[in-house]
């Protein structure tokens, strides 16, 4: 029997096995056109450096080549067959076989069909994996859209859940998974697919309408178990690939602590702008259910002022235009606008708070939604009082978004004995605000008349600008423009003197006659 074995084979450095080079070259073309005219040499050698499944995936190879192009080929052991089949170059009746195998896919146990997703994933190529991985795929995501598939971890389930355990460890033990919720007991089976496989799997969820919240917690659990212990290039391409996936959802199946906690995550890692616009999108969308804790992020590095107010009103921005810029759900503005008078307070004793910043904040939600308007007023009077050098139209702009009629009596009374503004004086202010706003809109509607399609989005822009900083713009011009024009009259008044004085000095000598020059100014 020894003679035959003229053919040493070192498979991925795990073993060296001794075949028949004959034998294994009539089922293998990759072998035979290897060997070519030197099929008679003896003592030949191959090195294969990436085998599929190594030593085992050898060993049932030669298991089928001695057997005469026959083997038993089961649910664990398909994928690495057409692995070896694809690395081989071995067709015929090793890919029939298969094929048989593949066609009763629909009685295979959960545990079989899990064996037969990870090795789809670690020992197929690109090319070869795709048609069986989303025949196995499909097959797992029918089970877990069907209502009445039982639970593999059940204590009353016959299938035998102990045995499939991945080397990895990310299993946990059957008494764990008895307590699991209906919902979400397979999410752990699930922690070893990669960024492309958890891609398949999400999409195909959501095509099969599986519960969106599921899939949302499912993500975040992905997420936190892939990031523990892996290289910061791993967590960096896993969180974006996430945070893409989230985006897919339909936003009343997520939850704000789930999505800020993500938020954090890829601030630390950095992730694109792409991707961040994406979260805060996401997250802005849902900032009725916001805690002011969550709110109080700290500024970004270099930054004077404490919180990162401008995170706060790209959520906010987010938010008007998640409910389309109307009250339908007044719920959700009135829980907003709670959590802004709670911020506010905690913003307006920061002495580097810019003006325009936190009258952005102020004016942030629309006036009509907020039932009492005590809280913002206390903002607003704590934000005078650390900032005693605001001039009277920064205390207007801002007293812009108090309605006074929704003023208890109490912080009516201490507005009154204040430097506040009164009612009289901000009614007025705000008449100046919207003549000024019809003047932008009619000046952006001339600019952009031969343009019909730009229309609508520049008034929109123009509802959107900042006209209390537009105001004092050109009123700061004006009074510019003002001084300047004093000035040259001063200039224009010297220059005529000094010309009327050169003029009568240069023609003392016409007594009769005289013509004088024109003035050069009257």
């Amino acid at each position: 029997m020894a003679m035959f074995c003229d053919l040493q084979v070192d498979v991925n450095g795990e073993e060296v096995f001794m075949v028949n080079k004959k034998t294994l070259a009539s089922f293998s073309c990759r072998l035979s056109k290897l060997f070519g005219k030197s099929m008679g040499t003896t003592s030949l050698k191959v090195i294969f450096h990436d085998f599929p499944g190594g030593a085992e995936g050898f060993e049932l190879m030669t298991r089928f080549c001695y057997n005469n192009g026959t083997t038993e080929i089961t649910p664990s052991n398909l994928v690495l067959v057409y692995g070896i089949a694809d690395f081989m170059e071995m067709d015929g009746d090793i890919l029939l076989q298969a094929q048989n195998t593949l066609d009763g896919i629909s009685s295979w146990t959960w545990s079989e069909l899990l064996v037969a997703l990870k090795q789809c994933q670690d020992l197929l190529s690109p090319s070869n994996s795709s048609l069986i991985l989303q025949i196995v795929m499909d097959c797992i995501i029918g089970k877990l859209s069907c209502p009445f598939f039982p639970t593999p971890y059940d204590t009353t389930s016959s299938e035998n859940v102990s045995s499939f355990q991945f080397s990895s460890g990310s299993r946990s033990s059957c008494n764990l998974k008895s307590n699991c919720s209906m919902k979400t007991w397979w999410f752990e089976d699930l922690m070893f697919l990669n960024t492309k496989s958890i891609e398949m799997v999400i999409r195909s969820l959501i095509s099969k309408e599986i519960e969106q919240s599921t899939v949302f917690k499912f993500l975040l659990r992905y997420h936190q178990s892939k990031c523990f212990g892996a290289k910061p290039e791993e967590k960096y391409k896993i969180t974006e690939v996430v945070i893409g996936l989230l985006s897919l959802l339909d936003r009343s199946s997520l939850s704000f602590k789930g999505l800020f906690n993500i938020y954090q995550a890829a601030l630390n890692m950095k992730v694109g702008k792409k991707y961040k616009n994406k979260l805060e999108i996401m997250i802005g969308s849902q900032l009725d259910q916001a805690t002011i804790d969550y709110l109080l992020v700290p500024s970004p590095r270099g930054k004077k002022y404490v919180y990162d107010v401008n995170l706060i009103l790209r959520l906010g921005k987010s938010f008007l235009l998640q409910e389309g810029g109307h009250l339908s759900q007044k719920s959700h503005f009135t829980k907003v606008a709670k959590l802004m008078d709670l911020y506010l307070a905690e913003v307006a004793p920061d002495f580097h708070l810019k003006p325009s910043k936190f009258a952005a904040l102020v004016m942030m939600l629309p006036a009509s939604v907020r039932e009492s308007h005590d809280r913002l007023y206390e903002a607003i009077a704590v934000y005078f009082k650390c900032h005693t050098g605001l001039c009277e139209q920064e205390k207007l702009t801002l007293c812009c978004a108090l309605n006074y009629k929704k003023l208890s009596a109490g912080p009516l009374k201490q507005a009154s004995r204040t430097k506040f503004p009164s009612r009289r004086a901000v009614g007025a202010f705000k008449k100046q605000r919207s003549k000024l706003r019809s003047v932008l809109q009619e000046v952006y509607y001339i600019r952009t008349k031969d343009k019909k399609e730009e229309i609508e989005s520049v008034l929109l822009d123009a509802e959107s600008l900042d006209l209390p900083t537009e105001a004092q713009k050109l009123g700061a011009d004006l009074q510019r423009m003002h001084s300047k024009a004093l000035e040259l009259g001063k200039v224009f008044g010297t220059m005529q003197i000094q010309v009327t004085s050169v003029i009568k000095s240069r023609l003392p000598f016409r007594a009769t006659n005289t013509q004088y020059l024109p003035k050069l100014f009257p």
